[in-house]
């Protein structure tokens, strides 16, 4: 999985070049129309009152912008952005040691919010609230609390897992914003802005094919590119046409769908050894050598997005669509009278 293409999860090693083609203005950023209108009247009200903005909350699945809009509330309002993840957090001084020096009205980031360590959370608490954090001075009998101030920060948290945030932190945020899927038309125009920056052109007639592989995901989309490029360049004349698209996507086994070789694999494997489901998300994921985790946050959102998985009361079971997809007839048994 770790050099999986369509994963929507950061990749180190996939995702080097993701950084430059990351927009650094909302004018920039493309798609989630709705949600950039509400952020642009918030930075310009803060900016107008001279405060820092209210903390923010993003959820969503992976690769859809959330780091990138946080980055984007820094540059609009002026200020300087500095990012963590939950898991490098592993004891109040980490902590401490950020929020005394993050600098008034600056942005503090952090991913995977869902993961920080109680003792950290609650540490949060009235560094949003009260601006100021608890911190212990010595040792047993003698220890004492002092109060810290500390300067006035925005806290951007991304999640994408909100169900798993605690209702306390989850308060504390001012703002929220839930990314979706992007169109195939926004993934259009986000494949024609990052072939510019790439300096490689993108002939008009593949680039629904490649928006249509996506899986309404930029990073997605972004990494498909940069693969297509480098078969423009080994078998073509440096352009990405519909040609060279069809056979580098036949290369990398996507198919017309955006489904990819395990994807495949998920579904023959429901339909050939369970009967088409329902099959519990344990055994599914013991069945293709995954993590419970892994699958429900990997693999199974875009599947049920596109109408090939469904979950239900009884486990996981596949839809007519699926069978068409990989050209099966669906077996008319007990378990899929309900879904068929």
């Amino acid at each position: 999985m770790a050099e999986r293409i369509t994963a929507p999860s950061y990749n180190q090693d996939l995702d080097r070049e993701e950084a430059g083609l990351r927009p650094k203005y909302l004018k920039d950023f493309l798609g989630q129309v709705k949600l950039k209108e509400n952020i642009s009247v918030f930075i310009q009200a803060a900016r107008k009152r001279g405060e820092s903005l209210d903390h923010v909350f993003f959820s969503g699945p992976p690769g859809l912008g959330k780091t990138t809009l946080a980055g984007i509330i820094a540059h609009e309002l002026g200020v300087e952005f500095r990012s963590t993840s939950a898991p490098a957090l592993e004891k109040q001084g980490d902590l401490a040691a950020i929020l005394t020096t993050v600098g008034e009205k600056n942005v503090f980031f952090i991913d995977e919010i869902h993961r920080l360590k109680p003792v950290i959370e609650e540490m949060l608490y009235t560094a949003m609230e009260d601006f100021e954090i608890d911190v212990v001075m010595g040792q047993g009998p003698g220890a004492r609390t002092i109060k810290i101030p500390i300067p006035h920060f925005t806290l951007a948290g991304a999640t994408t897992k909100a169900g798993l945030v605690s209702a306390p932190l989850y308060s504390r945020f001012g703002i929220t914003a839930r990314l979706d899927f992007y169109t195939r038309k926004d993934i259009q125009q986000i494949l024609y802005r990052s072939s510019r920056i790439l300096a490689v052109e993108l002939a008009p007639e593949a680039a629904p094919l490649l928006a249509r592989c996506a899986r309404g995901t930029p990073r997605v989309a972004n990494r498909l590119l940069r693969r297509m490029r480098d078969f423009a360049q080994v078998w073509g004349n440096g352009i990405v046409d519909l040609e060279i698209v069809q056979k580098g996507l036949s290369a990398l086994e996507i198919d017309k769908k955006g489904l990819d070789k395990l994807d495949r694999e998920i579904l023959n494997t429901i339909i050939k050894r369970y009967q088409g489901g329902p099959v519990g998300s344990d055994t599914l994921a013991i069945s293709i050598g995954e993590s419970v985790d892994t699958l429900e946050d990997v693999y199974e959102p875009y599947l049920i997005q596109s109408g090939f998985l469904q979950r239900t009361s009884r486990g996981r079971m596949v839809t007519r669509l699926a069978y068409e997809h990989l050209g099966l007839s669906p077996n008319q048994n007990e378990n899929q009278r309900d879904l068929f």
